[in-house]
């Protein structure tokens, strides 16, 4: 099985009442039951010391899912150098909606990551555009949430390798939604649904889409890497 930790601030559930009425027990605990139907889960979270993430914790992780929002400046770097180390490495990350803006993301991608977003409730609907992806497997053509934050383009990041949803919201905007990478030996996912006042996450085929995405972003094998002077 595939080892997964979860990684969330844990702020707006016990801050805002709205957001603790959709995810009462956090949005990580709503992640960790989809997953742990196929994989091995753990959750850490902000307030944690090294806010869970310690060197053991992502020595033995597998697949890195992070869901942040309000606090990305009070991670600390110390903490983001460890998860790119291990992304290059070989771990999987899985950023998911406003993570895009998280810290390990953007040293990632090395750029702003910037985006146009607007919360107004409205209809978005996820096209599969790389249908032959195995983060596509057992998907419609499309998924629609009827209520969702919008995400517009221009959305500064690198080229994806490959591009697995595009979204269309109401305003007639459209949004990379699903973008794959590799840095260094790591696979990495972004994948945009997840404002935290909407039951996103409870959607089935939301679901399905996070267990592939593990699953894809799992180490593969590969073959070893050694660096410095050799004999």
């Amino acid at each position: 099985m595939v080892a997964v930790t979860i990684w969330n601030e844990y702020r707006h559930e016990r801050e805002d009442d709205a957001v603790a009425a959709v995810y009462p027990d956090g949005i990580h605990a709503t992640l960790a039951d989809t997953l742990a139907t196929d994989h091995e889960v753990r959750t850490a979270t902000l307030e944690e010391p090294a806010h869970g993430l310690t060197d053991d914790v992502l020595a033995s992780t597998d697949v890195l899912v992070w869901w942040g929002h309000d606090a990305h400046e009070d991670v600390d770097d110390a903490v983001v150098d460890r998860v790119q180390e291990r992304v290059l490495e070989g771990m999987g990350f899985v950023p998911l909606h406003s993570s895009h803006y998280s810290k390990p993301f953007k040293r990632l991608m090395g750029t702003s990551c910037s985006l146009q977003y607007r919360e107004d409730g409205g209809t978005e609907r996820l096209w599969v555009v790389d249908p032959g992806h195995p983060i596509a497997n057992g998907l419609d053509e499309a998924i629609e949430l009827p209520e969702t934050e919008m995400y517009g383009e221009p959305f500064d990041v690198p080229e994806p390798d490959r591009l697995v949803f595009v979204s269309w919201f109401e305003g007639g905007e459209v949004f990379r939604s699903g973008c794959c990478y590799q840095r260094g030996k790591g696979r990495i996912f972004y994948f945009r649904p997840g404002h935290e006042t909407y039951p996103i996450y409870e959607n089935e085929a939301i679901q399905r889409v996070l267990r592939n995405a593990v699953a894809w972003a799992a180490p593969p094998e590969g073959s070893p890497r050694t660096f410095g002077e050799r004999d």
